[in-house]
């Protein structure tokens, strides 16, 4: 089986990461891959030994129509049995005509969870044999919005659990980020973008200061809404407390040594960085909304907040940073739920299964 997968991402973020974790894994299966990707994108380096090829473009965003050509192009010459497109955005309609075009199927992983409009529905969904969706929140959606139950798949994201557990020591994480001794530490790991809550938390900080003054803030990421956030920590006479850490190459080693991690998101298809504390058992508070509840059961491995409530989240923040025992209780839960629901193999079996049922190879059915 030979697939070609469309990653339109510059970054390794959350989408991109597990475009590499869902290839090296379908080598194994005896899959053959080609990635289709930007010039110079950093999964264009990554995935180059998971890949048969990797096939770079020019890519100018959404409206860029070329992609169709560049799609049609590389079935054709490679023999691609099957289109996986991951990016959206424009990237996934013109996927989908590239393989239409080509005479081959296509699949799209959805991996954020807003409405989609009846045009979407009617003429965008029809370019795919099938839509991945990452959570069984985003199917919900999909399927309130029009979409058949039976054209959408629920196969969850995943995280290499190993990558975890051989966390840097405290000294040196605490010497990296020159935070004092006796630290509290919160993180939020999340693009720097409006929808992730990261002012919120900034807004929450002088109230649990005022209990708790060993608290620090580490913000793991980028995003456009960097300037806005570094003033909105400046005014607060927050900058001793809040650190934008920025992309952090090495953040699975490092996530280990957070006390807990904060996620007030408003919306999110499911939430890697969640999984990704999980597995290194670390507590959680995140927001009751998109599928982040299938990560995140409140009382066992963290807390769910209604989304931009922020007496809420203090109070979940207060809980958690005053009951260590609870924390690390949550913590280990955590961590099982990661490695026996998220794991890299659970999340491959799944796309595969997929792939066989749309190329007619199986009758497996998945939900």
């Amino acid at each position: 089986m030979k697939v070609l997968h469309i990653e339109m991402g510059n970054h390794l973020y959350g989408g991109a990461r597990q475009v590499v974790y869902l290839m090296e894994g379908l080598k194994h299966e005896g899959v053959e891959n080609y990635l289709l990707a930007p010039k110079g994108s950093s999964i264009s380096i990554e995935a180059s030994d998971k890949c048969s090829k990797v096939i770079t473009c020019n890519y100018r965003g959404d409206v860029d129509v070329r992609l169709a050509l560049f799609v049609k192009k590389a079935v054709l010459k490679y023999s691609i049995d099957l289109v996986h497109i991951h990016s959206r955005r424009g990237a996934d309609v013109w996927g989908g005509i590239g393989a239409k075009w080509a005479k081959v199927p296509a699949v799209l992983s959805r991996r954020v969870d807003n409405a989609e409009g009846p045009k979407s529905i009617k003429y965008k969904y029809p370019l795919f044999a099938k839509v991945i969706a990452i959570s069984e929140g985003i199917k919900t959606i999909l399927v309130q919005n029009g979409l058949p139950a039976q054209r959408v798949a629920c196969v969850r994201s995943a995280f290499v659990a190993e990558d975890s557990q051989h966390p840097i020591d405290r000294q040196s994480f605490l010497a990296r980020f020159q935070l004092p001794e006796n630290s509290l530490v919160l993180a939020a790991v999340a693009q720097l973008i409006p929808r992730k809550g990261h002012k919120l938390l900034v807004e929450c900080l002088p109230t649990l200061l005022e209990k708790h003054p060993s608290i620090q803030v580490l913000f793991f990421g980028e995003g456009a809404e960097r300037n806005n956030i570094e003033q909105q920590i400046t005014s607060a006479g927050l900058s001793d407390r809040i650190q934008l850490a920025g992309f952090q190459s090495d953040l699975n080693h490092l996530i280990g040594n957070v006390d807990l991690l904060v996620h007030p998101a408003y919306t999110e298809g499911l939430g890697v960085s969640l999984i990704q504390a999980s597995a290194a058992s670390v507590a959680i508070i995140a927001s009751d909304a998109g599928g982040m509840p299938e990560i995140v059961r409140s009382g066992e491995n963290g807390l769910l907040v209604p989304p931009g409530n922020k007496e809420a989240l203090i109070d979940a923040i207060e809980r958690l940073v005053s009951d260590q025992n609870l924390r690390q209780k949550m913590g280990a839960r955590g961590k099982y739920i990661a490695e026996q629901e998220f794991s890299v193999p659970v999340m491959v079996d799944g796309n595969l299964a997929v792939y066989r049922k749309v190329l007619g190879n199986s009758d497996e059915t998945e939900g």
